[in-house]
């Protein structure tokens, strides 16, 4: 098998294997409480996450390039799940509006071509619309901004923080192939 071969092997025992966590809770406890849709769109998360880590950490043995590209991910993952599983700014459709974070960043990344410096821009622009995105829910008069202005505002700030340490490392990663 090739190293491509051997990490999606991997990359399907590691999704199947987190998917046995609800799939056991559902067993032992009435409050978990999945049906297919959300083993599928778990499946999916989790799968397509790795496996875009997977192809975008080839591009370099930098450390500092991988570990960018693993913040990255691993933020934009949590955004998902967080957004899907009890919504940031309540349950409504405002929420939707956080798709476009991560939207973001992959024409971003694709624009870049994967290339340290582009990411860089790429992942602060992200970072921007994370920021941007309770800004305008207040704007437009959001009727539901539960669990409060401030948490949300926390929550995002923690979001943005992590996309731009992703920027900052892509940027560091960028600096050590110039020299």
């Amino acid at each position: 098998m090739t190293g491509m071969q051997k990490g999606i092997t991997r990359l399907v025992l590691v999704t199947g294997s987190l998917l046995l966590i609800p799939l056991i809770a559902m067993q032992v406890s009435n409050e978990w409480n999945w049906d297919g849709f959300d083993f599928v769109f778990a499946a999916t998360l989790i799968f397509g996450t790795g496996l875009a880590y997977q192809l975008v950490a080839r591009r370099s043995a930098a450390f500092a390039y991988r570990a960018a590209a693993g913040v990255a991910l691993a933020t934009a993952f949590l955004l998902v799940w967080v957004n899907a599983a009890v919504g940031i700014i309540g349950d409504g459709p405002v929420n939707l509006m956080y798709l476009a974070v991560p939207l973001v960043g992959i024409i971003g990344a694709s624009i870049a071509r994967l290339e340290p410096q582009g990411m860089s821009r790429a992942l602060f622009a992200t970072a921007l619309v994370m920021a941007l995105v309770p800004v305008i829910a207040l704007l437009i008069g959001t009727p539901d901004f539960s669990p409060g202005v401030v948490a949300v505002f926390i929550l995002n700030f923690i979001f943005v923080m992590l996309f731009v340490g992703s920027a900052l490392l892509f940027r560091r990663a960028s600096d050590s192939t110039a020299h």
